[in-house]
């Protein structure tokens, strides 16, 4: 484990804390700092999750990050310019764009060492964004949460070459195995899904928005209707934020294709490893690159068999052929946007027998323990802080 030097303070900034894997690991940064005996703070608008991070130990503060508008930019970086000097922070940490202005203006301004992570692919169609963009990658030290988007950030922000560190998200593996999740739990889940017992259940853990790709899934299980004995059920989880338009589009799609026994839109699930102890398959249904695709990762340590769709950093979390050979296979992936595709692999992962199931089971499980822990990712960030600190 790294011990940061003596009184280290580090202040994180994010817009805000609500669900999503930048949060969580924002959280799981924060909680490694006070472990490594330092003291962490973290800015955003606020959100769900602050309780959780207060409970572990760091601390809140409330700023309006979220925002892009210039003026509020540029009077958040004399806020955390300010808490800089007030609260001796060693070292900020961004991890989103807007808040990464602020960061960086006030990093120069109090000549304190600045962190970001490159957590998204974001969009560049035209030189202002590129410009907007590059703010992630001005810092000290930038971190990349997987290879794919270490050459993104090479291929985009050149200058940046030398800074880069990869560190690929982490989870609670150990929280994640279907036999640390009580019988209450499951049954609790299942009584606010109304899962009827004996049907297979697919599982989409994702936010609800477009590029997320939930639509394919509604469209692949239109496909499956009357094709399948074993009449599975599939499970819309994730918060739409907002995305009311969207939500309502893909409440009609169900609707159009007569799929209301057959698919749920729950909302967000605040019980991750009880949704995967239930599952029978994971399905991230991508019709955009994930940076990292923490989704995956999660349902290979659950011992979920796991559909991904292939592109972005998808053969660096789920091995499957052509790129490896079938021995080694921890789970499947399909083209994305391809309802078909997603169907008949559908069809295939629940025609597997017991013995073919735990062989897949057995090898994603020691595919992420050896790649994607939270230990290994927070040690990995601690280490770069540490760099920083030590010069």
């Amino acid at each position: 484990m790294v011990h940061l030097p003596p009184e280290t303070t580090i202040l994180q900034v994010i817009p805000d804390l609500n669900s999503g894997g930048a949060e969580r690991t924002t959280l799981d940064v924060a909680k490694a700092v006070v472990a490594a005996g330092g003291t962490a703070l973290v800015a955003s608008q606020g959100g769900q999750m602050v309780s959780e991070l207060e409970a572990l130990g760091a601390e809140h503060i409330v700023l309006p990050v979220k925002s892009k508008n210039p003026a509020v930019l540029w009077k958040n970086a004399a806020r955390l310019a300010e808490i800089v000097t007030t609260r001796n922070v060693s070292l900020l940490h961004a991890r989103s764009r807007a808040p990464a202005w602020s960061c960086l203006w006030a990093a120069r301004r109090t000549k304190t060492p600045f962190v970001t992570t490159y957590h998204g692919t974001y969009n560049q169609s035209n030189a202002v964004k590129g410009w907007y963009n590059s703010v992630m990658a001005r810092g000290d030290a930038v971190i990349a949460n997987s290879h794919f988007i270490c050459r993104l950030i090479e291929e985009r922000h050149p200058f940046a070459k030398g800074k880069i560190t990869v560190v690929q998200r982490g989870s609670d593996l150990k929280g994640l195995l279907p036999d640390n999740v009580s019988a209450l739990r499951l049954q609790a889940l299942k009584d606010q899904w109304g899962i009827p017992t004996g049907r297979p259940i697919l599982i989409n853990m994702a936010r609800l928005t477009a590029w997320k790709g939930q639509r394919v899934v509604i469209e692949a299980m239109a496909l499956l209707k009357d094709k399948t004995l074993s009449d599975p059920i599939a499970i819309l989880a994730g918060d739409a934020q907002g995305r009311d338009g969207y939500l309502a589009e893909l409440k009609k799609l169900v609707a159009d294709n007569g799929l209301q026994d057959k698919v749920r839109i729950v909302g967000h699930c605040a019980d991750v490893p009880a949704a995967m102890a239930l599952a029978d398959i994971a399905i991230v249904a991508s019709v955009e690159p994930e940076a990292f695709g923490r989704a995956a990762v999660e349902a290979q340590a659950a011992r979920v068999p796991v559909i991904v769709s292939d592109l972005g950093a998808v053969p660096e979390t789920v091995l499957a052929p052509p790129d490896t050979a079938e021995s080694e296979r921890t789970g499947w992936r399909v083209a994305p946007g391809d309802p078909q595709a997603l169907a008949d692999t559908i069809i295939q992962v629940l025609s597997q027998n017991d013995e073919e199931k735990t062989q897949v089971a057995d090898r994603a499980l020691a595919h992420v323990r050896q790649n994607f822990s939270v230990e290994t990712m927070c040690d990995r960030t601690l280490g770069v802080y540490a760099g920083l600190l030590g010069k």
